[in-house]
């Protein structure tokens, strides 16, 4: 009899025990619907009653109690309600999305004025060992700007190996950006685009222009530190040691071809380390312009087909493609390289820019005048403006407004007799018809 009613009483135990979780569960689930549907209506001092019971009872049933809830608070400017919101995530869901919340957490204190730089600096090296390509674009700059002004005297290194992440991250973030907004231009000229991809393509645009912003800011911080003289003596000191690692080869190859280091020996020695190790697309065309250095043109473009040919990726022969664009004297066969880019990556804006770049080059002799030779940044602007319009992470910001700068004024237009609208055709190389400026 005693077991008996010790079984029904454990029963009855279990029961009651089930019957509480099932509903504690169900009043979690009403407080998260009555919550979120505070939070998308933008009642959000409304919405903290129940935050708070879903921080206190339920704090694992989803992790976007921390996402409406860190809007919540950044919305009502609550500094005690986000810093709790922000460690509960982190303790009950310290995978799922970790960089993004560590990223928006120092954007609310940084734009609240409510911790010190270094404090700040502190949490973005969280989110960036979390992972670099969640963090907001700002933040990745700041971020960068930390290590630069802390390191680029002790440790360069750290300043370069820093850079090359990070412009990894962003690389993969425009690429992303570029395919989608491909997508969505046809659609957009198809005039089958519908009013949510519209906006999708605007925020996209947004998005890729202000990272492209990020990446000649990245450009311009790095660039008075790794200069030839500084490069080479840390690379030559390294180089044993990482003789066989293709990441670091990668890196200091690319690094030393972007800033011209190409005639010393090293860059030699590093370009075949770095073919050797990985036989890799990338490394083969490094070690076509060491060829060309070394006067041998034909074995040259036989190792640049060789890179081309192994590459797979459309995106990636794109570039392939416009780097022996950029290797190259001749300006009517350089365009026609980038053109050729163009042909596996029709929204790469740097193609455009490179022709941009070579028409503007060529304003002076491409003239007999001064109206003609202003026209040439006529032709420029046009495609500074097709690469802005497809690739707005391109950086065509700048570029437009200098060719725009330089285009035959309102006043020189009239002296010279000819009418605001009608065509242009440009001589010597460039051989393309464009449109006088209106005012």
């Amino acid at each position: 009899m005693k077991t008996i009613t010790k079984h029904l009483l454990t029963g009855l135990f279990l029961f009651v025990a089930v019957g509480l979780n099932a509903q504690a569960s169900q009043e979690c689930n009403i407080k998260y619907n009555l919550f979120k549907g505070d939070v998308t209506t933008k009642k959000y001092e409304q919405s903290k009653e129940n935050l708070n019971y879903l921080l206190e009872n339920c704090p694992k049933l989803s992790v976007n109690i921390y996402k409406y809830g860190a809007k919540a608070a950044d919305k009502t400017k609550d500094a005690d309600l986000y810093k709790k919101v922000y460690e509960a995530r982190l303790v009950n869901f310290p995978s799922k999305g970790a960089a993004k919340a560590h990223s928006d957490y120092a954007t609310f204190l940084s734009k609240n004025k409510l911790a010190s730089e270094d404090e700040i600096f502190n949490i973005l090296e969280k989110a960036y060992k979390a992972s670099p390509k969640d963090m907001g674009v700002k933040n990745i700059f700041k971020y960068f700007k930390g290590i630069v002004g802390k390191y680029k005297d002790s440790n360069p290194q750290k300043v370069f190996d820093t850079y090359d992440d990070v412009m990894e991250s962003v690389g993969e973030k425009l690429d992303d950006y570029n395919v989608k907004i491909s997508k969505l231009l046809v659609k957009d000229s198809l005039g089958t685009i519908d009013s949510k991809e519209k906006k999708r393509l605007k925020i996209y645009s947004i998005n890729s222009k202000a990272l492209g912003l990020v990446e000649g800011g990245l450009d311009a911080d790095i660039s008075a530190i790794a200069t030839c003289e500084r490069l080479i003596p840390i690379y030559s000191r390294d180089y044993e040691a990482n003789k066989t690692n293709g990441v670091w080869l990668k890196r200091a190859v690319s690094r030393m071809y972007n800033k011209e280091c190409q005639g010393d020996p090293l860059f030699e020695k590093l370009a075949k380390s770095y073919a050797d190790v990985t036989q890799s697309a990338d490394a083969f065309n490094f070690v076509a312009s060491v060829l060309d250095n070394n006067g041998d043109a034909k074995g040259a473009a036989a190792m640049r087909k060789k890179a081309f040919d192994l590459e797979t990726d459309p995106l990636k022969k794109a570039r392939l493609k416009l780097r022996a664009a950029q290797g190259t004297r001749s300006k009517s066969r350089a365009r026609a390289l980038a053109y050729e880019a163009l042909k596996y990556n029709p929204n790469m804006g740097k193609a455009y820019l490179f022709i941009a770049s070579l028409y503007a080059k060529s304003a002076n002799s491409c003239g007999n005048n001064e109206f003609e030779k202003r026209m040439v940044y006529v032709a420029a602007l046009n495609k500074a403006q097709r690469a802005q319009r497809v690739d707005p992470g391109s950086g065509a910001g700048r570029y437009i407004k200098s060719y725009k700068s330089n285009m035959p004024s309102k006043k020189l237009i009239f002296t010279t007799g000819v009418a605001a609208g009608s065509t242009h055709k440009i001589g010597c190389w460039i051989g393309e018809t464009v449109r006088v400026p209106k005012y």
